[in-house]
């Protein structure tokens, strides 16, 4: 309920903060998700790796499984966990995400309004991720390093050599990021105080469990307004959530593919189609991503979501360092997909991409002008609220069909992967003496690998069901008796006739 302002200034006055009730099992879950997702992408880095293979030939024979020669075949630094925080490093990490906070506040761009808020009036936000493409300076300068050294560019190198001091450097900027919005939430107005700067606590965020507020997120748009002259008010407040939504982690993501495809051509020579296919397919997400980026002021993340350690981890570590895992292992083991396997790939990537494009754009077109010839033969329940409800078409297939194409789509991600799996052989040369270093999938380890370069799958489809869960509850809400009428004409979730 939006606030009324205050008659003599103007100014929105804070409402009573809306509440609900835990996600993610509550405060058991955010302590998992806290200190389990950090552990688990750091066990992904050693347990598939260049050193002894993909999976870590141990992990094959459990039974003459040790620490020691555990410790050893997935390279474990001498210096123990120490090693893992690097100082260089990290002020490398911090110098990148500075670069890309100075172009947002100094590349012009687009200011937009949001949604409006609870607490009565519209933020305003600047983007200039691809209109003024502050995402293609950078790339663009990558490009040029690369055209000069090629696959020695000095950034390409670090970031192989370097990955487990740049994951700690991520998680680092992102708790501390967390630490600093969830401190900073105390600060949002009380119920009937003036609101002069729009702030509120999100839904779900304070419940006064410590651990899940600062997990979920306590307030819904954390803002700073830097001290910076001779730029709009706009260019100088960075939201928080939207920055680090759309800014260092999606484009560090493409950025770290890149170095793995530098890394596989330093070791090779050459370059696999199924890296090429892999990184451009997960490139033009990105991108896309990018180009439409005031489309993500409509997003549920935005909407509904205060940022917290949640969107601050999976925005600036989960995000580049999970989602750039099936190019990693192809940088060590340069499978090659021919002719046919290129052709599955491509196809299941169109059939993805049919439904998820022609279901969005349906719903685009009849939203926009439902007389429109393409649409103005499907049909509908209209609710109480007066928004209309597709019956027919893609939307009368499933509530969520979008998600299913979604989905499908990124399947050509982890398919260039085959049926992953290798094991590290070493050999002498005759002639010099140096030992060699092989990739090899060896029938022991073939389809073992699948349990990493695949995992984005099955991560990315309970994703997909845990947001149409928290849709349908939304809709839920806001529709009432005429959400149960719709859902018993469109009875599928998300798969036809399935879920």
């Amino acid at each position: 309920m939006a606030s009324k302002k205050n008659s003599k200034t103007n100014i929105p006055v804070q409402p009573v903060p809306e509440k609900r009730g835990y996600e993610f099992a509550g405060p058991v879950g955010a302590f998992g998700i806290v200190f389990g997702l950090p552990i688990l992408i750091y066990s992904f880095t050693f347990l598939c790796n260049d050193v002894s293979g993909c999976p870590s030939p141990s992990l094959l024979h459990p039974s003459t499984l040790s620490l020691e020669r555990l410790k050893k075949e997935v390279n474990w630094p001498e210096g123990g966990i120490k090693a893992f925080i690097n100082a260089g490093v990290t002020l490398r990490v911090l110098g990148y995400y500075i670069l890309s906070l100075v172009l947002y506040v100094f590349l012009p761009g687009q200011e937009v309004e949001g949604t409006e808020l609870a607490c009565g009036g519209r933020l305003r936000y600047k983007f200039n991720g691809m209109s003024f493409p502050s995402a293609v300076v950078i790339l663009s300068g990558l490009a040029l390093g690369t055209y000069v050294y090629g696959a020695e560019f000095a950034v390409w190198t670090f970031l192989w050599d370097n990955y487990l001091q740049v994951i700690t450097a991520n998680l680092i900027i992102c708790s501390s990021i967390a630490i600093f919005v969830y401190v900073n939430s105390f600060t949002v107005p009380a119920p009937g105080q003036l609101n002069p700067e729009l702030r509120q606590l999100a839904p779900g965020g304070h419940t006064g469990n410590v651990l899940y507020d600062f997990f979920i997120g306590r307030e819904l748009n954390p803002r700073v307004r830097l001290p910076i002259p001779f730029v709009s008010e706009a260019s100088r407040t960075i939201d928080i959530k939207t920055w680090c939504e759309m800014r260092p982690g999606l484009l560090g993501w493409i950025i770290l593919n890149l170095s793995n495809v530098a890394r596989q051509y330093r070791t090779y020579g050459y370059v696999t189609d199924s890296i090429v296919i892999s990184t451009a397919f997960q490139a033009f997400y990105v991108l896309d991503g990018l180009y439409m980026e005031p489309a993500l002021l409509t997003t549920m993340d935005i909407i509904m979501d205060g940022f917290g350690y949640m969107l601050s981890f999976g925005d600036m570590v989960w995000v580049p360092f999970i989602y750039n895992f099936q190019t990693r292992y192809l940088a060590v083991f340069p499978f090659e997909l021919g002719p046919r396997g290129i052709l599955l790939v491509l196809g299941v990537t169109a059939v993805g991409y049919v439904i998820f494009r022609g279901a969005n754009n349906q719903k685009n077109r009849f939203r926009t002008d439902p007389t429109d010839p393409r649409v103005k033969h499907l049909t509908y329940i209209e609710t109480a609220t007066g928004s209309k409800l597709i019956t027919s078409g893609w939307w009368g297939c499933a509530r969520h069909i979008n998600y299913l194409g979604d989905w499908i789509m990124s399947w050509s991600y982890s398919l260039p992967t085959g049926m992953a799996g290798y094991a590290i052989i070493e050999s002498a040369n005759p002639v010099s003496g140096d030992v060699l270093r092989q990739a090899v999938q060896t029938p022991e380890s073939r389809g073992w690998g699948m349990i990493f370069t695949y995992f984005f799958l099955i991560y990315f489809g309970v994703l997909l069901i845990h947001r149409e869960r928290r849709d349908e509850e939304k809709c839920r809400r806001k529709y009432g008796a005429d959400w149960d009428r719709y859902t018993s004409l469109v009875r599928s979730r998300i798969v036809p006739g399935i879920y």
